[in-house]
């Protein structure tokens, strides 16, 4: 061999001879073959590892993919469950979440940020940021137990049971209509849709809107998300809170229930200003609800509690105004008579071709009285004013709180309401009637 460091030979491998200065040594063959096996051996103890490291950098097969899909029990709809009534609208401690606006009812407004000036350790002596927002809008289920239901008492019209039906330890009415509904399934939801808007500000002047919906409705489905009727407040730019009770339950049933009752409507009123002190996050404010004037809105089958806290509610002198939508069915005398001795409050009705009859017949009724009445919206709303609308042909009764003689009747008449500061004042101290 020639070179400073030459190298034998062992099967494929190469080995390096003895260093310089050191004695080398030739291999016999039988020493040779075990080295040989040896690194086989190790070679094959290798192979799978290298296998594990070059598949970490290839995508998994079609085969492994199905397999890590398909694990019993675990569906789609079993993963990913749909949303549970209780998830959508939670409990009285809870809040709702806001839902997403599906009608836009005014065009797209800038809005104005509060800024105040804050002094800072610098060459300048004041700087100007964004006034952080206080509080969010609110829009919740409040139970309350002097709803309009769940009621037992009679029907002051035949001054009979109202729970008229039964069947074995089940209870239930038979509606005007003939139709039975369970005391258990319509009767018995006392939640109230309470709505604080996000510029809502107890130390102003403001209103309490109470809205009663028609037949076949619920907050959640009807008011809230269909009739858009807290979204309307809050666009009106009025400083207004909503209360909305439950009636009967997706049924064909205008009953009043606990508004029927002497004093209902005023004790529903009192119980609300210490939720909605709690709601806006001011318990001191629980008196400003306490007395702040109120503005009743009732659509189709709503006349009926409408009609009923007039007359016999107990606080028919904080009531500012009354809106009808769609809704003189009957009662008329009760109408006729709140307008009569609130002339400082204004009343409006809108009808269809449906209400037109009795509509018309109020309207006598009234100038009979000596009081005048409008036949459209075109002017202001004064306190006094009596305004009924008729609407045109082809509206729909089961449109009406979004599209009535304008769209947004709701919000038309608020925003109205809100140019006569009379309508929103305060008093400043409970009237004897109210104490």
């Amino acid at each position: 061999m020639v070179g400073a460091n030459p190298k034998f030979q062992i099967a494929d491998r190469a080995y390096p001879a003895a260093l310089p200065g050191t004695r080398r040594h030739a291999l016999p063959v039988h020493h040779v073959l075990p080295v040989r096996r040896h690194w086989l051996a190790m070679a094959a103890l290798f192979v799978p590892l290298s296998f594990v490291l070059v598949q970490c950098g290839k995508a998994p097969s079609a085969g492994m993919l199905a397999a890590n899909s398909q694990g019993a029990g675990d569906s789609f709809d079993e993963r990913f469950p749909k949303p549970q009534f209780n998830d959508r609208f939670p409990t009285a401690n809870e809040s709702l979440t806001q839902i997403q606006k599906q009608v836009a009812l005014a065009p797209p407004q800038q809005r104005t940020v509060r800024t105040e000036p804050i002094r800072v350790a610098s060459l300048n002596p004041t700087l100007t940021l964004p006034k952080p927002t206080e509080r969010e809008e609110l829009t919740t289920l409040v139970s309350m137990k002097s709803s309009a239901f769940p009621y037992f008492g009679n029907n002051p019209r035949s001054d009979a049971p109202f729970l008229n039906i039964s069947n074995g330890e089940r209870k239930g009415h038979r509606s005007y209509g003939g139709r039975v509904y369970w005391q258990n399934e319509t009767y018995n939801d006392n939640r109230v849709l309470v709505h604080v808007p996000e510029t809502f500000d107890a130390r102003k002047p403001g209103v309490i809107v109470v809205f009663f919906h028609g037949n076949g409705a619920t907050l959640e489905r009807d008011v809230r998300d269909r009739q858009l009727v807290p979204q309307q407040i809050s666009d009106s730019g009025v400083n207004a809170v909503l209360l909305a009770p439950q009636l009967a339950v997706d049924a064909a049933d205008s009953s009043a229930g606990k508004f029927w009752e002497p004093g209902g409507f005023k004790r529903f009123i009192d119980e609300s200003a210490s939720h909605l002190a709690r709601l806006y996050g001011d318990p001191k404010s629980a008196q400003t609800f306490a007395n702040m004037p109120i503005v009743i809105i009732g659509y189709s089958g709503g006349f009926l509690p409408t009609a009923w806290s007039l007359e016999v509610g107990g606080v028919s002198n904080r009531v500012r105004g009354v809106f009808l939508l769609d809704a003189v069915y009957g009662e008329l005398d009760k109408f006729a008579s709140w307008i009569e001795k609130n002339r400082s409050g204004f009343f409006v009705s809108s009808y269809t071709r449906y209400t037109k009859p009795r509509d018309r017949e109020l309207m006598e009724m009234l100038r009979g009285k000596g009081i005048t009445v409008t036949e459209n919206m075109d002017g202001p709303l004064r306190p006094g004013s009596v305004v009924f609308v008729q609407t045109r042909d082809g509206v729909r009764h089961r449109d009406y709180v979004t599209q009535a003689w304008t769209e947004h009747p709701v919000k038309e008449v608020l925003a109205k309401m809100a140019e006569q500061p009379a309508f929103t004042r305060m008093a400043s101290a409970p009237s004897p009637a109210n104490r």
